[in-house]
């Protein structure tokens, strides 16, 4: 395994594992927030206990969570050292500014935590309320750090006198920033959503069709549809952003090998380099320039544009896009299906979809982020600086990434067993 390959594979498989918690981060608080809100207003104890009971479990999340993000922060140093020497002033406050929200959301938590009974029912609900904005305000805040390694907003200011940029507006005025941020935060309420239906869906499943977990299916569905409708609507906000500033990005995610008027739409399809064609793809003509420009006849900048030693891995990232366009477009059709065939009661076959939601808004999440971290290859800083360029000299990284596997192994089988644990009336009980 050579040294790049390594680097990478470490930061993708540290990524993907910490995009699961992140994930629970940003969704987690807001439904807790709002089951102890209707509490309040209806004095049903049922939702007092959902309140409790992932109140705790987004605690188990968010300790893990640190852990993750703690090591993403420090691999950047360890492993891209030259990356970080030419970017460390610019992305430095987004990382500071994501550490603020951090910090705002751990002491709130401890608060939520251990203010059970000891302040008032009002009180104690405020409280909540930092969780939720402060685990927003983390993801949206650390996206603005990829979306200047996407499009790099004020780079050449950057390389002719660093000491005169101002690394703020640099990167929070990145005109990419605000689309890819909606898109992620969008995504992370539908991943948790979506896995918290499919949790309460495989326990009615086994026989526990109670009040209170018919109760935490709805709610988790009322947010599961909200975000899984605005998800293609701010994918093709994103769709739009990467056609203007990564067009090369886009004729990766299309498999388009040269530039058209009129390019298709490809649904499906194994792309073939080599041959420079797609093999069993629907086309849809004009689709694509009518996605990305807002016309059929609009012209599509191809891969042939570049040398092919710019152009990103194209069966993975192709792939990956239609894995996740088609992982969203499921995640629609079942939100429907819930709330059109739930007055009928809850059947085996809509419990069994609600099962399969849980892991296909996941792998939406996952892919959406394959799509924009693979398809920005080879740059590290896009087109500017190369992942091979940036990569420490120091050899004997796959040791650290073999670690970093163990490490994150225990991590996970830790993270099953707590949650296993929450049991709505045991720690409940406990918490009260």
């Amino acid at each position: 395994m050579s040294n790049l390959m390594a680097a990478r594979g470490q930061m993708a498989f540290t990524l993907g594992f910490h995009m699961i918690f992140a994930a629970f981060g940003v969704g987690f608080p807001l439904l807790q927030v709002v089951a102890e809100g209707i509490y309040l207003r209806t004095r049903q104890e049922r939702y007092l206990a959902l309140a409790k009971a992932w109140g705790k479990a987004n605690a188990v999340l968010f300790g893990v969570g640190a852990v993750s993000g703690t090591a993403l922060a420090f691999e950047l140093g360890l492993l891209w050292p030259r990356f970080m020497r030419l970017a460390g002033s610019t992305i430095g406050i987004g990382f500071a500014s994501e550490g603020f929200a951090f910090f705002v959301e751990a002491i709130f938590i401890g608060l939520y935590l251990y203010g059970w009974g000891r302040l008032s029912p009002l009180a104690h609900w405020l409280t909540g309320i930092p969780i939720a904005i402060a685990g927003a305000a983390s993801a949206v805040l650390v996206v603005g750090v990829d979306a200047w390694m996407q499009h790099p907003n004020g780079v050449k200011a950057l390389l002719s006198d660093p000491s005169a940029v101002a690394p703020g507006p640099m990167l929070f005025g990145n005109p990419h920033w605000p689309v890819m941020a909606l898109h992620a935060t969008v995504a992370c309420y539908a991943a948790t959503a979506f896995s918290l239906a499919a949790v309460y869906a495989w326990g009615m499943l086994r026989g526990r069709r109670d009040a209170m977990r018919r109760t935490a299916l709805h709610l988790a569905m009322i947010l599961g549809t909200a975000a899984a409708i605005a998800m293609p609507l701010t994918g093709d906000l994103s769709g739009k952003a990467v056609a203007r500033f990564q067009p090369v990005k886009l004729a990766a995610m299309e498999s388009q090998f040269r530039t058209q008027a009129g390019a298709p739409l490809r649904i499906g399809g194994w792309p073939e380099p080599q041959r420079r064609a797609v093999v069993g793809a629907l086309e849809i003509p004009g689709g694509l320039s009518w996605l990305a420009y807002g016309s059929a006849g609009a012209t599509v900048r191809g891969l042939s544009s570049v040398p092919t030693r710019l152009w990103p891995d194209l069966p993975l990232t192709h792939v990956s896009f239609q894995l996740m366009v088609g992982a969203g477009t499921a995640l629609v059709l079942l939100a429907l299906w819930y709330w059109v065939a739930r007055r009928r009661g809850f059947t085996r076959p809509l419990l069994w979809g609600l099962v399969a939601g849980g892991p296909l808004a996941f792998l939406a999440l996952e892919t959406g982020w394959i799509v924009t971290e693979v398809g920005r290859q080879p740059w590290i800083i896009y087109g500017v600086q190369t992942t091979a360029a940036a990569v420490t000299p120091i050899g004997g990284l796959w040791a650290y990434f073999l670690g970093f596997v163990a490490l994150y192994a225990l991590l996970g089988a830790t993270v099953v067993w707590l949650l296993r644990r929450v049991e709505h009336g045991r720690w409940a009980a406990q918490a009260a």
